[in-house]
């Protein structure tokens, strides 16, 4: 078994887990000493029963061994499903709070689709591993141990021979865990391309239909289950395969200690009870390897999705924990900050400070790196080299989350939720009055549209605002802005796209919008121009003021 049956990031990530597993290793101990209590009782009663009497008092004890240990894998059932809960929440939490805090352009470059996957299927995957292989992994350690102790006792010949075999079990686990391993990781790799790929292929069917493409793309799903199908049974050949080869080398062991147990119970070295009890024995402590190695297989998938959530999440940006104050701000500042993505340079050595009520135009050409310095500055991107800079304070240093709420950020395509309009305006101001939500609406010039719709404010939106056009959605972004009343405002484009209705009503809206507030606005057409103190060029990731 290749893998480490055990990663110890694990207890740093979630340090809840630490009494659970503590929890796991004294039930552990606490098998291992019923299991030597159990065949003890039995083999009393059996040679009692050879000599045609009944020994109650091992009998007692028997019963209440076996009910013991019914009771220890009752609790490490318990235990180890509510570690499995417990890592499995945890886990969600920080992946989820790391797509918050990292922003749309790392969640684009890790493939939405593979991390949905992740946080949904690859995680649940950690049952088989917490409550199948982690339990028996314990009990491994602990009843082979206690059982030698207690052969060297009984009997140390069978002793020696039992501690000989045992290791063989883990060293065929380990040649079989490797190609398992190996397995399991091109499995997940493949499950996890045909979720990126599938959800990829419905936020766009409606682009495939209209280009006659849809059939095309379910023929490609189709090889990609497929191939998916033919990577999950390797892996269980494989799995098989491994189970027979352990199961037969328990078998042989057991046997290499019950034939000298017979022939020496035949010549009277040995009394009945002292040879019951070594062949009771004997098989226990192969037991929990054998079960573990049998396990270890389920647990692979959950496993890898372990490990590619530690993968994910050792990137995070370290500010995303950092709790000093946000200052009231004075200037924003850009000193010598560079941005690369896969596909390139983003921006080159940019600097630029924006002053407390300040209105800024960044123009530009497509791919400048104008949407980069938004997210610059709401945190969804880190810069490789330089600072951003509040009040000369840097923002790598505050936090975040008190940061952004000083923020109102309306995005060249704003995202709408199935949900009800009145809580799609209140995304940003949970808590925000019906008189308040009403100002919001009327100020964003949605008050027309509110009251075109059957339920008004109450009215379900489909998913991404479905039932709304483009000009629609951009006036319930604006008013989400408006309600949440923040100081600072990002705008990205927001009259693109619009017709010349729709433009001149999201236009009108955003200078009142913009009145009183420090803004930044990514624009082309000039009537936005025209509302900004200040232009900035943004070319080949510089910035240029252009002169007035």
């Amino acid at each position: 078994m290749s893998r480490r049956p055990f990663d110890p990031r694990l207890l740093r990530r979630v340090p809840a887990t630490r009494r659970q597993f503590a929890a796991l290793g004294l039930l552990g101990v606490a098998a291992a000493v019923v299991v030597i209590a159990q065949a003890t009782a039995l083999a009393a009663v059996l040679a009692a029963a050879a000599g045609g009497r009944l020994d109650q008092a091992a009998l007692a004890g028997f019963v209440a061994a076996v009910a013991a240990r019914a009771g220890v894998v009752w609790g490490q059932g318990v235990v180890a499903a509510r570690a499995a809960a417990t890592v499995k929440a945890a886990l969600r939490g920080e992946l989820l709070g790391a797509v918050g805090r990292r922003g749309p352009a790392w969640v684009a470059g890790q493939r939405a689709g593979e991390i949905a996957t992740l946080a949904g299927r690859g995680l649940d995957a950690l049952d088989a591993y917490f409550t199948g292989y982690l339990p028996q992994l314990v009990l491994g350690v602990t009843v082979p141990v206690a059982v030698l102790a207690r052969l060297v006792f009984a009997d140390w010949s069978s002793a020696v021979i039992v501690a000989v075999t045992l290791p063989l079990i883990p060293i065929f686990g380990a040649l079989l865990g490797w190609q398992a391993q190996a397995a399991t990781q091109r499995q997940w790799r493949r499950l996890s391309m045909l979720g990126g790929h599938f959800l990829d292929m419905v936020a766009g069917l409606p682009t495939l239909r209209a280009f006659g493409r849809a059939q095309a793309q379910v023929e490609v799903v189709r090889k990609m289950a497929d191939g998916h199908r033919g990577a999950t049974m390797r892996t269980l050949r494989i799995a098989f395969l491994s189970g027979l080869v352990l199961e037969l080398i328990a078998t042989l062991s057991v046997a290499l200690v019950a034939v000298p147990i017979g022939l020496r119970l035949l010549d009277g070295g040995l009394t009945l009870q002292t040879a019951l009890l070594v062949l009771l024995l004997a098989p226990e402590a192969y037991l929990p390897l054998r079960a573990a190695g049998a396990r270890f297989h389920a647990s692979q998938e959950g496993l890898t999705a372990l490990e590619s959530s530690f993968e994910l999440l050792a990137g995070d940006p370290s500010y995303a924990k950092s709790a000093n104050k946000v200052p009231f701000l004075a200037s924003l500042s850009f000193a010598g900050v560079s941005v690369s993505y896969e596909r390139g340079d983003a921006l080159r050595d940019l600097s630029l400070t924006v002053n407390a009520g300040e209105r800024v135009a960044l123009v530009g050409p497509s791919g400048a790196g104008k949407s980069t310095v938004l997210a610059l500055l709401l945190g969804f991107v880190v810069p490789n080299t330089g600072h951003v800079r509040v009040n000369g304070v840097d923002l790598a240093t505050l936090d975040l989350d008190e940061w952004r709420r000083k923020i109102a950020w309306v995005p060249q395509r704003p995202h709408l939720f199935a949900a009800s309009l009145a809580d799609n305006i209140r995304l940003g101001a949970p808590d925000a009055s019906d008189e308040a939500l009403r100002l919001a609406v009327k100020a964003a010039a949605l008050d027309e549209v509110v009251d075109a719709l059957p339920d008004g404010l109450d009215t379900v939106l489909g998913e991404r605002g479905h039932g709304l056009s483009s000009g629609q959605r951009q006036r319930v972004a604006l008013a989400r802005a408006f309600l949440r009343d923040a100081p600072i405002l990002l705008l990205d484009e927001p009259t693109a796209r619009l017709d010349g209705a729709s433009e001149a009503a999201v236009l009108e809206a955003t200078r009142r919008l913009m009145a009183g507030r420090t803004a930044i606005v990514v624009a082309h057409r000039p009537a936005l121009l025209a509302e900004a103190d200040r232009v900035i060029r943004v070319t080949a990731g510089a910035a240029v003021e252009v002169p007035a």
